[in-house]
């Protein structure tokens, strides 16, 4: 599988990415007079950044607000095609992140979920009947003390 190469951002473009991360409501008139752009140039950079996949522009929730009370990573061991377990794990309502790795587990996965009993049968149940999964380790978490989404822009 052939990567393109990454994307080159100007100091405009990360300086539009650094205020959307700070608040994604921003207005883009706001936005233009911290960067020296229009508001319409604004439209035009934020739209080809979303549209070339270099950003999203989301809502991040706290799941322990929303009910889900709990929340872990799932180390799997896989045989196999990784991608093929991968792809299948994915497709969990439960699931938010996958990513496939290198070292004593084949892939990381993160789930919320509403209890412990949730939990169980989400790995019980289905993660660990689906094909090649031969083994998986959870970590539960219990308290969350950092999370930020400002690393792309460095």
């Amino acid at each position: 599988m052939t990567r393109k190469p990454p994307t080159q951002l100007d100091d405009v473009s990360k300086a539009i990415i650094e205020q959307l991360q700070q608040d994604g409501r921003r207005s883009y008139a706001a936005i233009g007079k911290v960067v020296g752009l229009s508001e319409a140039a604004v439209r035009q950079r934020v739209q080809r950044l979303t549209d070339s996949g270099v950003m999203q522009v989301v809502a991040v929730t706290d799941p322990l607000e929303l009910g889900f009370a709990r929340q872990a990573m799932v180390g799997i061991r896989v045989t196999g095609p990784l991608e093929k377990a991968a792809d299948r794990i994915a497709e969990l309502e439960e699931v938010d992140y996958v990513v496939v790795t290198a070292g004593s587990f084949d892939l990381l996965v993160e789930v919320v979920c509403e209890s412990d009993e949730h939990l169980l049968e989400l790995i019980s149940d289905r993660i660990r009947t689906i094909e090649g999964v031969v083994a998986t380790e959870t970590f539960m978490y219990l308290r969350l003390r950092k999370q930020t989404y400002s690393w792309g822009v460095r």
